[in-house]
């Protein structure tokens, strides 16, 4: 089969057969955002965050810019370069760039965000924690009747190879996801056996209790907040691990790309694909102190006299030059909606930095 350059409305075509709009929650905000559908597309983008530093990204490498956060999720009176919002879309109007965003459709979708944490993690026999037709709610899981539920839903639950501490299960989450500020933190005794794992990428602290019915020791999201995590702990035998909001849905991006290219080939089109490294966690710094006994200690762990030496990491990747630029399903970026998904020491990250080497951007 002969493959042409494709268009914005061939890559919207095919971005939306894998995640239709109609996935999405109502408050959401998917599809087109910026951009002319009978544009070509050459080379496609895709990123977490539609922040300006991206949008500089994607103006000066790609025709298409696909974002798992809307650009305004709240709705916008104003799109002056004063505002972020405004910058992004100055940024990529200019240079011609479309933007596209798949968020909670993308959540729910099959293969979505969460089977990416899932499969990164290293887990199997994976399947909805939450399936399509069921909704979590105030601690329980309330059925409703969807056609055609597949195996859709929110969050996945599966297994480990085998079960481990969950020190060293912390270990292997911080291993498979981009370094963060905020790194990896977890409830829970370190020794404790974890083996049955639930994961929610972005936001999803309100499956806890969905979590502890599925028979999970551990629930891995991100944004744990103080009170829902001591109620969530406190009411089920269940261990959160907390990870950086961005760092949870990155994984979700290479899967994205590949569905997008072999969607248009499947109607005779073609483009180049790539995922941008750029950190878009807001978290640059953590600053912890050494345990003083003064103070009160880890009920797990007695507090230590002298901190140990936190290992060396590999140097960061130079970045190449940038053009001059110009000035989270997400409970931090719903207006009042529930939070679940649609996440250095050293070295820290700069504003832009990119991630540990070994997450290059993938194109093909």
């Amino acid at each position: 089969m002969t493959t042409v350059a494709a268009t914005v409305r061939d890559c919207v075509w095919a971005l939306e057969s894998c995640y239709p709009p109609a996935w999405a929650e109502a408050w959401d905000a998917v599809g087109l955002a910026v951009g002319d559908l009978d544009a070509p597309v050459h080379d496609v983008l895709f990123a977490v965050d539609p922040t300006p530093e991206v949008a500089a990204e994607a103006a000066a490498r790609a025709q298409l810019l696909v974002t798992h956060h809307p650009l305004f999720l709240r709705g916008a009176h104003s799109v002056a370069e004063s505002t972020p919002g405004g910058r992004v879309v100055a940024t990529l109007v200019r240079a011609g760039v479309a933007l596209f965003t798949a968020h909670t459709n993308a959540d729910v979708a099959d293969p979505g965000v969460s089977d990416a944490l899932a499969a990164a993690i290293g887990l199997r026999d994976v399947g909805p924690l939450v399936p399509n037709g069921s909704r979590a709610e105030g601690g329980r899981v309330r059925t409703r009747t969807d056609a055609g539920t597949e195996c859709r839903g929110l969050g996945r639950v599966g297994v480990l190879p085998a079960a481990e501490p969950l020190a060293q299960f912390c270990q292997r989450v911080a291993q498979a996801l981009p370094v963060t500020a905020g790194g990896v933190r977890a409830t829970g005794a370190p020794d404790r056996a974890v083996r049955r794992i639930a994961v929610c990428g972005g936001a999803g602290g309100e499956l806890a209790a969905a979590a502890a019915a599925a028979g999970a020791d551990v629930l891995v999201t991100a944004d744990g907040r103080h009170h829902h995590t001591l109620d969530a702990v406190g009411a089920h035998p269940l261990v959160i691990v907390d990870v950086a909001h961005w760092a949870s849905e990155w994984p979700w991006l290479a899967g994205a790309a590949d569905r997008l290219r072999a969607g248009l080939a499947a109607r005779g089109r073609t483009v180049n694909t790539a995922v941008s490294t750029l950190v878009t966690d807001p978290w640059r710094l953590q600053v912890s102190a050494t345990p003083r006994p003064d103070q009160p200690a880890q009920p797990d762990q007695p507090a230590q006299p002298e901190r140990p030496a936190q290992p060396e990491r590999p140097a960061q990747p130079e970045r190449p030059e940038q053009p001059e630029r110009p000035e989270q399903r997400d409970q931090q970026d719903q207006p009042e909606q529930p939070d679940h998904a649609d996440h250095l020491p050293a070295p820290v990250h700069a504003p832009g930095a990119r991630p540990e080497e070994g997450f290059q951007a993938r194109s093909s």
